[in-house]
């Protein structure tokens, strides 16, 4: 069986760093807040090029806390309206809808499936505070038409980087194109911990501050209560690992383009739309590899037959899912036919050339 994601064999790769840093931490005695947690912060905001990087306790949390902070600072107030992707996964919409702020979904791109930023003027009111971008796949979705809406409207950019981290647009990183950004660790991550784990990157001093405070139960002194806050800390021992495993991120990210590379230059099958594939090759991470076609349980089927494993990412768009019910009633047309009829290959720098050649095979071998 090929698997989707063999996530012991990419993090066996580092498995004596891993060990020693683990073992410092174990005999360190000391297990959150410490210099484990200030040594990856450091590190991952020189690599992204950011002022300030807060390590949290998910992905979820950094985008829940960004705008939390930008609700204390003023900035935002209660109903007010964040607009976002209609076919993110469902985090980017909680972490909106948990600070009583409104989601306002705008359709993607068919093509890219990110947001359409073609489509966000007109969904802009007075209520419009600001706009959450996702860079889904681990493409980069950016443009100067973006900047410019932004500017125009004062409203703020947030970016869900939850899976691509290391892409670029016009040299300059994810997580440093927007306001603030929002990191997930996930395991299956690019840049994966070994629990969860997330982070939030800005250049806004401001607003790094409030963010630790909130993260820390609202203090920033033992006892000593500035905020209604969150306990949401990146601990040390995934701030250690993390930070030996965002040595090799470039290199996992160059796997993973060699092989998006092969798939793009080798699947030929008619049935199969394959992802768009970006002039810059730095504007894709290819956390995933998406394919698209009609017939795609069936194809999904022949391919676990053949002994290799995928997934739908996602089936259920948010504004289909119970929890927003409130949503169900309006239609996204282009989101529920990506939902309908996304397929993900194996993709990671665990598969071998050889698995990969075989998934090319049974594609272009696949007849409905």
């Amino acid at each position: 069986m090929i698997p989707f994601l063999d996530l012991q064999k990419i993090n066996c790769q580092y498995r004596e760093e891993l060990t020693k840093c683990m073992s410092e931490v174990l005999d360190s005695g000391w297990y959150l807040l410490g210099d484990q947690l200030k040594r990856f912060e450091k590190n991952l905001s020189e690599y992204i090029g950011v002022k300030h990087v807060i390590g949290v306790a998910n992905g979820l949390d950094a985008l829940r806390l960004i705008l939390k902070a930008y609700l204390e600072l003023n900035y935002l107030k209660e109903g007010d309206e964040v607009i976002a992707p209609a076919n993110t996964y469902i985090a980017s919409i909680l972490a909106i809808s948990d600070n009583r702020l409104k989601p306002i979904l705008v359709e993607p791109d068919i093509h890219t499936y990110n947001i359409d930023i073609e489509n966000i003027e007109e969904k802009i009111t007075k209520k419009t505070r600001a706009i959450m971008i996702v860079h889904l796949y681990g493409r980069v979705v950016f443009s100067n038409q973006l900047k410019n809406l932004a500017k125009k409207y004062d409203l703020k950019i947030i970016e869900d980087n939850a899976q691509a981290i290391g892409a670029e647009w016009k040299n300059k990183k994810t997580g440093n194109l927007g306001d603030a950004a929002g990191f997930s660790f996930y395991p299956g991550k690019n840049l994966g911990a070994l629990g969860n784990a997330g982070a939030v990157a800005t250049n806004d001093d401001d607003l790094a501050s409030c963010i630790r405070d909130l993260a820390n139960y609202g203090s920033n002194k033992k006892y000593i209560n500035i905020y209604k806050g969150l306990n949401s800390r990146l601990d040390e021992l995934q701030a250690a690992i993390l930070d030996v495993k965002l040595k090799y991120l470039d290199c996992e990210n160059q796997k993973r383009q060699q092989i998006a590379r092969y798939y793009i230059d080798h699947i030929q099958n008619d049935q199969i739309i394959l992802p768009d594939d970006p002039k810059n090759e730095k504007e894709h991470v290819w956390h995933l590899f998406v394919i698209r076609l009609k017939s795609r349980q069936r194809l999904q089927a022949y391919l676990s037959t053949q002994g290799v494993k995928t997934l739908i990412h996602y089936p259920v768009p948010p504004h289909r899912q119970k929890a927003y019910k409130e949503y169900n009633q309006q239609s996204f047309p282009i989101t529920e036919r990506i939902h309908q009829q996304v397929l993900s290959l194996p993709i990671s720098g665990a598969h071998s050339h050889k698995q990969v050649e075989k998934i090319t095979y049974l594609l272009n071998s696949y007849h409905q």
